[in-house]
């Protein structure tokens, strides 16, 4: 049998070991015998063993070449599951999963120090999924489901709630896990939307206004922008006046509505010469 090793801190390694959060996450994850399923960073196993008795199908991708011997050795002969050594982040996911609309669940601890990379890697390949349950640090997951106007609210609150319905389930402590973290954990629920949830015009006009809005917080919204360099400032004055804002707010006042109809006044100007 392959041996497993300390946890290793470089890769984020914190292993849930508490039997009762596995149960509550495979119950927000809401699975069913015809269920195909992803664990990202299965680790040990924990949370793999109660998800491959649901579903028809169980991929892991686990990144520490160890671990996923070790999977691979405990699956053998076991052929609805599959057991990937490689990185989530440069995989060919779609290529492993097939190309068929919300055919996956994603069930996963997410390892703190790359869990907002893989969000984005998730969300440009929403369409695999029907839902995604994951655990990320707190800190993380309160910027998922902020409000306007407070200090967690950002580029991943807009970026990733322009396409997902986005629910916190429940806290996480840290005893919860080996070794333990310094903070809490949160698990949250992502359901994929058809469409985008506001119209954008070109989504990455968008992601260059929310992106600008946020990169120097305490600047008022016409200054970030300005500096994003997405129109001339007399053409900025006319947009933030057209679509009814005060350039002296600050982008975390604005709600993803503002910046969607920012977004489909500044697209013209952004695509012109494509």
């Amino acid at each position: 049998m392959t041996a497993l090793r300390r946890p290793l801190k470089a890769l984020g390694q914190n292993f849930l070991v508490d039997g009762n959060i596995i149960a509550k996450i495979i119950r927000a994850a809401e699975l069913t015998p015809d269920d195909r399923i992803l664990e990202i960073g299965p680790g040990r196993g924990a949370l793999s063993e109660l998800l491959a008795q649901h579903g028809s199908r169980l991929t892991l991708v686990e990144f520490d070449h160890s671990l996923a011997a070790a999977l691979k050795e405990r699956y053998a002969g076991n052929d609805q599951i599959t057991v990937i050594d490689g990185d989530i982040l440069a995989l060919d996911l779609a290529g492993v999963l097939g190309a068929e609309p919300a055919a996956w669940k994603v069930v996963a601890n997410l390892p703190y120090n790359i869990s907002t990379p893989i969000l984005f890697r998730l969300l440009e390949l929403r369409g695999l999924f029907s839902r995604l349950v994951l655990m990320l640090q707190r800190e993380v997951g309160e910027r998922l489901v902020a409000s306007p106007d407070c200090a967690d609210y950002g580029v991943t609150t807009l970026l990733l709630g322009l396409w997902f319905d986005i629910r916190r389930e429940f806290i996480v402590p840290p005893t919860c896990f080996h070794p333990r973290p310094k903070v809490d954990s949160a698990v949250l629920s992502f359901v994929p939307l058809v469409r985008p949830r506001v119209e954008v015009g070109d989504e990455s006009v968008f992601r260059k206004v929310v992106k600008g809005a946020f990169a120097m917080r305490r600047k008022t919204l016409s200054n970030c922008l300005k500096a994003a360099e997405l129109a001339s400032p007399d053409e900025m004055y006319r947009i933030l006046e057209q679509c009814g804002i005060d350039g002296k707010r600050r982008g975390e006042t604005l709600s993803m509505e503002e910046f969607a109809a920012l977004s489909r006044c500044l697209t013209p100007l952004q695509t012109v010469g494509r």
